[in-house]
């Protein structure tokens, strides 16, 4: 691991690495490696020299890391890989190579678009239902520009419930036609088949439905209205229907951790693309309910029946428990499994070697690292679990992204007062912040939930 690190660093400090990647923007860099794989022609012959570095530069780390060119251009044909591979070198221009890799901008913003819901869940983070302001369209339309300028790979726009607003589509279009991933987070209760036409339309690229579980009675239960089960199934269905990319959201509690499997299983009948089974987290309306959350056995029980599900091929299974990547990784190393998901929401699953070094990089809790979160009225937190503000759009997104310290702070994994610090799997896991925040009010405490800490962790 440590000679690749050497190697990576060595190559990214030439003199033909920093004369292009210090001096261009991420949008710039984009569009470098769009013209190295035949999908852009150059508009000036500057351009013209600046992307022929560029392929010198990719032909000699892919050399040097026994990538084969051809796959690596084969990806980067995908306008979001292209995006993100832009923001990962830019973050080495500016910072160098770090462990975890500090980047120019977060791959993912969750935006919570609006307050309003037509449901009453029992664990909703955002104390959704209740009116209270929220950006106009000018502005919500500005913070889309804001995200691309800065390189921003997928925008998630979840709520509340983000189809009862009527800024909605028009927002989403614009975000869609500035080449963001585009996903949608909903209740699905909403998603008549008009509407499964609609978001395919106007570009959406996956919608993610919340399920707690496969029977009525339960979900319902949950979710605090009646009928909500078989709306949300009938959603699911009908995105189906319009060859959208679906997704089943699962919170695990001690309500539906039984009946996951049945979950699995209803997700692979309906034909969904993924299902990813959320951390409980005490905070918002969850704070009242924190009784049910899995204990330690329990949820290391929960990730490694997900994971063989994972194997199982039959449908992407992913947790948003950082722990997960422990699971794979032990797995993997124990020749008990193929595939390594360093992280939740970055569809990454390669069966090789690479996935390992991947992992180093990306892995782990992505809270003001990878991604971040935008409430309503503009505010910026970590992660939309973890309720503190860090800034405001209307201060610059880029800024705040940037100069936060707390932001900043989540990115130092080797930080003294960092509950994680001697644990040998710091970089690809380091413990879900949120829930160290919601238990402890602490984001550098320990994670609860961590199977793993009995045996590598000094907990301080």
């Amino acid at each position: 691991m440590h000679h690749m690190i050497f190697t990576l660093k060595k190559i990214m400090n030439t003199p033909l690495a920093k004369s292009i990647t210090k001096k261009l923007n991420p949008k710039s860099i984009e569009k470098l490696l769009s013209i190295y794989v035949g999908e852009t022609e150059p508009d000036s012959i500057t351009e013209k020299l600046n992307a022929k570095m560029m392929s010198k530069l990719i032909k000699e780390s892919a050399k040097k890391f026994g990538i084969d060119e051809e796959l690596l251009k084969k990806g980067l044909k995908d306008p979001y890989y292209r995006r993100g591979l832009a923001n990962v070198i830019k973050g080495i221009a500016e910072f160098g190579v770090t462990m975890p890799q500090k980047l120019h901008a977060p791959f993912l913003v969750v935006w919570n678009f609006t307050y309003r819901c037509n449901l009453r869940c029992k664990h909703c983070y955002a104390n959704a239902g209740k009116e209270r302001d929220e950006l106009s369209l000018d502005e919500k339309l500005d913070v889309v520009d804001q995200l691309d300028d800065a390189g921003v790979v997928a925008i998630s726009f979840s709520g509340g419930e983000p189809l009862l607003h009527e800024h909605f589509w028009n927002v989403a279009r614009h975000a869609a036609n500035k080449g963001f991933h585009v996903s949608v987070a909903t209740n699905g209760t909403l998603i008549t088949p008009n509407v499964a036409k609609k978001l395919k339309e106007i570009g959406v690229d996956y919608v993610e439905v919340s399920l707690d579980a496969s029977k009525p009675e339960i979900h319902d239960a949950f979710r605090g209205v009646k009928g909500a089960f078989n709306r949300t199934i009938e959603g699911i269905k009908n995105c189906v229907e319009a060859r959208l990319d679906v997704g089943i959201a699962t919170t695990s509690t001690k309500l539906n951790l039984h009946d996951i499997p049945n979950i699995v299983d209803l997700g692979v009948k309906l034909g969904v693309l993924r299902i990813v089974v959320f951390n409980f987290i005490p905070t918002g309306r969850g704070k009242e309910i924190e009784y049910l959350d899995l204990d330690v056995k329990e949820r290391e029980w929960l990730l490694e029946y997900l994971y063989d599900r994972l194997e199982e091929g039959k449908v992407q299974v992913f947790s948003t428990s950082p722990t997960y990547a422990v699971v794979a990784v032990k797995k993997y190393e124990q020749r008990m499994g193929s595939k390594i998901a360093p992280t939740h929401f970055a569809q990454v699953c390669l069966p090789t070697d690479g996935a390992l070094i991947l992992s180093e990089f990306i892995g782990g809790c992505g809270a003001g690292r990878l991604y971040c979160g935008i409430n309503p009225n503009g505010d910026i937190t970590p992660c939309v679990f973890i309720p503190i503000v860090v800034g405001n759009v209307k201060d610059g997104f880029l800024k705040v992204w940037q100069e936060s310290e707390i932001l900043n702070l989540l990115r130092d994994r080797d930080d003294e007062r960092y509950a994680c610090k001697s644990c040998e799997y710091r970089y690809i896991c380091g413990g879900c912040r949120a829930r160290a925040y919601g238990y402890y009010g602490d984001l550098l405490a320990v994670d609860p939930g961590c199977h793993i800490r009995k045996n590598v962790m000094v907990i301080v």
